[in-house]
């Protein structure tokens, strides 16, 4: 509870912090770029080599259907810059920057390499985002929500492994490369609601 405690204190103080200058996570990751879709925010994506944290802000031309402005997709780098790259998860915001969804994707979306959910979930400790550019309020708070949600982001990845072991796709195509399967498993989340919950 504790832990739980921390991170959703540290969220909320990243977005009170950016509020003060009129920003947001998105804003401040955008740096008052104008969003082409599929594009990665920042150029290059952020990698952190001490915990081999990386991540990249996106957007779909679908994403504004759900009230989603894009996602950040948060990986680890076990092994360094030059290792294999594992998706941990998504973190959907609406267009005021604030986090409405955790989700899961297909292989084929972020082409990264493959680990089950018992080696993928192992790594969700590592994401830890110590870097002061481009913005080390969202790298915080990105870390912050990745601890705060650490079970639900576990839930999600097993339940990814059961729907893609369930899932048959058309013959000749692997599951895991089935263009028709796009996101896997999806919770909505509430950062205000879940810090009252905690009492801060």
């Amino acid at each position: 509870m504790d832990a739980l405690r921390r991170a959703a204190q540290e969220a909320v103080f990243c977005e009170t912090i950016l509020a003060k200058s009129g920003d947001n996570v998105l804003l401040d990751t955008l740096r008052g770029a104008a969003p082409v879709t599929w594009t990665h925010y920042p150029p290059g994506d952020v990698f952190d080599r001490e915990s081999g944290a990386q991540w990249y802000y996106h957007c779909h031309d679908t994403a504004s259907d759900a009230g989603e402005h894009g996602h950040f997709h948060c990986f680890i780098r076990p092994a360094g810059s030059e290792g294999p790259i594992h998706h941990l998860v998504a973190v959907g915001v609406d267009a005021y920057g604030t986090a409405i969804r955790l989700f899961t994707v297909n292989q084929w979306v972020v082409d990264d390499v493959w680990a089950d959910a018992d080696a993928t979930i192992a790594l969700l400790e590592r994401f830890d985002m110590q870097m002061a550019r481009p913005s080390y309020l969202v790298n915080r708070w990105l870390t912050a929500i990745v601890g705060l949600y650490h079970d639900e982001i576990a839930a999600l990845i097993t339940q990814r492994d059961a729907v893609l072991g369930a899932h048959t796709p058309p013959e000749g195509t692997q599951t895991l490369q089935d263009r028709s399967l796009e996101v896997v498993s999806e919770c909505a989340i509430d950062l205000k609601a879940r810090a009252a919950e905690l009492g801060i």
